[in-house]
Order: structure tokens, then sequence, then C-alpha cells
């Protein structure tokens, strides 16, 4: 009856217990022993068609590294998987698999299978034991530059490297990563994790130049004169977007992008002894958005009385994130609307007026709008503001360049063929800098896709 049980149910990854985790920024989730992996992959039922695989953006062959784990073979599932995705320790912490691979399992006697705890437990395996170089293909004699060091440039030029081109990555900050060092907390995504998948795609053969601004510091055109051959925009959507609304000028009131960074880049957290950037998060914490649970779970680590996300829809984040977050103590309001921030005679924010929304009519496309209900409006003290909005492309690189590269207005994204990924004749772009805010495995797809197409030109030029 036990072992029944045991392949009904989906093995539990331990977790850092509650009352420990707002006591620092370690990592919450601790990974699967190899006794815990083993009795996951055991429940794996082998698909003769997968439909875990197709659901997957790369199509990583989810029963094929699985069969591996159970055969005590850890390093050669996770070169499987590596053949598709460069990043397998960062993607089994940070993927959406509920939504992907995870919802084709048709395990259809019991739970899912855990199918980014074992991505995880054999790429944390592999990094410790030593990643192997995979072969790489004779010198091609071009160059190839990569606009950011993100998920969709890393994988881009992962990808170009192994074909034999020569690649720099081109980053605007001080260190590589782009959303995997700044905006995503160390408790969800350790940054040594982040440096140990940098350096497996520098040991393929590409160059990274930090403190890089292409579009300032340098031009597209200016790559082009330094003899590359093509670049690739994976710039990402790091700009914040503002709610409009008055009062977002007061002091205390920070955008996500800025929160994250100086918590995840320049370790606010550890100031003043340990990082010389401070962050101010004081009594109650407001967070204005769909997109602030990493902020609101930050927050509560950094002294927090009490942090409340308001948001309109539904929540952007991993079930298992946000569910953590909620046992953390954070506060949820959906079906609400900021409607002014208000401050002290020091400017400083001490109020935020909001108002409760309720369904009203479909628009032409079906979708329901949400309006304020009549004479609902209330407010909420808050020392601290996070404005926890989508994020926006940047756009700067395709901008500055005398190359044909256009720009969609309304969205802010660059405009590619949809199939090639081109821009302009020697210039593609892919991931959130295109798509708009997406996840890191949807910029890892269109960075491979990128480099794909990336190759086929070089071959003809």
């Amino acid at each position: 009856m036990q072992k029944l049980d045991v392949r009904l149910k989906q093995i539990p990854m331990p977790e850092l217990p509650v009352e420990k985790r707002l006591q620092t920024f370690d990592e919450v989730a601790l990974g699967y022993s190899e006794e815990q992996a083993l009795a996951e992959a055991a429940r794996c039922l082998q698909c003769t068609h997968p439909l875990c695989v197709e659901m997957c953006p790369l199509r990583i062959d989810v029963p094929g590294f699985i069969k591996l784990v159970r055969q005590g073979n850890y390093v050669e599932a996770a070169q499987k998987i590596r053949q598709e995705n460069c990043m397998p320790a960062v993607c089994g912490r940070v993927c959406p698999q509920e939504r992907l691979c995870v919802l084709g399992c048709k395990n259809v006697i019991g739970d899912p299978i855990n199918i980014g705890g074992l991505e995880r437990f054999v790429a944390d395996y592999e990094l410790e034991t030593g990643v192997t170089i995979p072969d790489i293909a004779p010198s091609t004699g071009r160059s190839v530059a990569i606009v950011g060091s993100g998920p969709a440039g890393l994988s881009a030029a992962a990808e170009l490297a192994k074909r034999g081109h020569h690649v720099v990555v081109f980053e605007a900050l001080h260190e590589p990563g782009g959303v995997l060092t700044y905006g995503i907390p160390e408790f969800r995504l350790p940054k040594k994790v982040v440096k140990q998948e940098i350096d497996y795609v520098r040991r393929l053969g590409v160059e990274i130049k930090t403190n890089i601004v292409i579009g300032r510091t340098l031009t597209i055109d200016d790559l082009f004169d330094e003899g590359f051959k093509a670049v690739f925009i994976g710039s990402g959507a790091g700009l914040p977007k503002l709610l409009g609304i008055p009062g977002e000028n007061l002091c205390g009131v920070y955008t996500l992008n800025e929160f994250l960074l100086r918590v995840n880049l320049m370790r606010a957290h550890l100031f003043p002894r340990g990082s010389k950037t401070p962050i101010r998060v004081r009594g109650r914490v407001a967070i204005l958005g769909a997109r602030g649970m990493d902020a609101a779970r930050a927050a509560l680590r950094l002294g927090a009385e009490e942090v409340c996300i308001f948001y309109q829809r539904k929540l952007v984040g991993r079930v298992d994130d946000i569910r953590r977050g909620i046992e953390e103590g954070v506060k949820l309001q959906p079906s609400t609307k900021p409607v002014k921030l208000l401050g002290d005679e020091n400017r400083w924010v001490k109020l935020v007026e909001l108002v409760k929304l309720k369904p009203g009519q479909p628009d032409k496309t079906g979708k329901t709008k949400l309006i304020p209900v009549l004479g609902s409006e209330f407010l909420y003290s808050a020392e601290t503001v996070v404005i926890a909005t989508d994020h926006v492309p940047n756009t700067v690189a395709a901008i500055k360049t005398a190359r044909n590269v256009k720009v969609d207005e309304k969205r802010r994204t660059i405009i590619v063929d949809p199939e090639t990924l081109m821009a302009a004749d020697g210039v593609f772009a892919g991931g959130d800098v295109v798509s708009g805010a997406a996840s890191v495995i949807e910029a890892i797809k269109a960075g491979k896709r990128a480099a794909q197409s990336i190759h086929a030109y070089l071959m003809k030029h």
C-alpha cells in the first residue's frame, strides 16, 4: 500500500522553514536529495507520445533525461538537457513548469512528475562535479555581437559559439546575467548558480564585455565597423512603466526594476557593511501591480511590518512562489486599482488611495473590462511603495542605428520577421525586446531560434 501511495503522490521538495525564511535571503527551495530524485523519477510512466516534450518550448527530451536519472546517470541526464538548454540549473528553479511540461504530464495514476525538480537536481549535480564542454565546430572566421547578457543573449551566444563563430556579448551593467542577475531575488535563484551557468557559456568561447551600453557607448553601426558580421539584440524588458497617477515622484516610491536591482545586483540588503547601496523599507509596504511577489517577499526580509500586493486581475508568477509568498505573510488585495499617492510635508509617501473594481461589459475582443465600484475608494497607509506593473522593452540599441530597424511605437518592441527574427540586414532580435515581458524559457527559445537564423545568414555572407 505504501508503494502505491509513493507512486501516486509527487515527492515534495524540501524547503526552508517559514520562520527561518524571513531572517535570510538564502534559497527557499532546497532541492531533491538523491534518494528523493530517484523516487520521483521512478514515478514517470515513460509515455510513448510524451506531451511533456511538446509542451516544452525547447522540446527537451523529458522522458529521456528522467530515464537516465533512474539509472543513476545524472551527468548524462544533465547533458541531455543541455543539448537544448544552456541553463538547466536556472530553468529548474524559475521556469513555470506547471504551465508547460508539467501541464502535459499524463501520469494518469497520480500527480504529475516534478520535472523542474528533477532538472534542477541533475543540473546542480553536474555543476558540482564539473560541466563537460561539448564539441565546438571549427572556426568560421565570422564574428557576432550580442547586445545584452540575459537569457536570450546567452542562449544565442552559446548556440553560435558551438557552431564555430566568434561571439562577443555586450552588457550595459557591471555584471552579466540580465534579468537573472538583477530581476530575480537570491531566495529564488542564487547568484552563484547564475555565475556558474554564465561560466559555462564563457567556456564555450564566448567573450562578455560589461559596462557597455549599445546605443550609447557604442552603436550597432560601430559594431559592424569593428568587423562584426551580424548583431543580435537581446536587451530585454528592463525599463520601468509608471502608473501615471499623482504622487509617483514622492520619496519612498520605487519602480519594481529599481527595487529589485538595488536588492539583487547592488546587494542593498547588506547595507551598510556589505554594500554601498541603501534601500528604505519601513512600516507597511504597498506593492502596486501583479508582478510584485518577488518585491513583496524581499520587503518582508528587509524588515517590513506588513506587505500587501494590490492588483487588478491575476498575479504573475510561478504557483510555488506565490504559495511561498503567502506562507511568508504577503497579503493579497485583488480587483483594486491605485488612484493616487499622498505624502507628508517632507514629500515622503504616507498613504495610497485605491478603488475597488468589478467586471464591466466585454469589449470587442470579448475581454471583460474592470470598472471602478462607485464609492469604494479607500486608503492604505504605507511608508514604502513599489510600482510593479509591466516591464517595458529597452530598444535604445535599435533606435540608435542607421540600419532600418523598426520599433512598434505602441508596444515599444522591435519588429522582426517572425520566422527568422531578422530586424534589418544583419541585425536580429529576440526575447522580451520583441515579445514584451515573458518567461526565461521563452527568451532562451528566442535566442536559439535567432542563432539558427544568424548561422544561416553568416554562411551566405
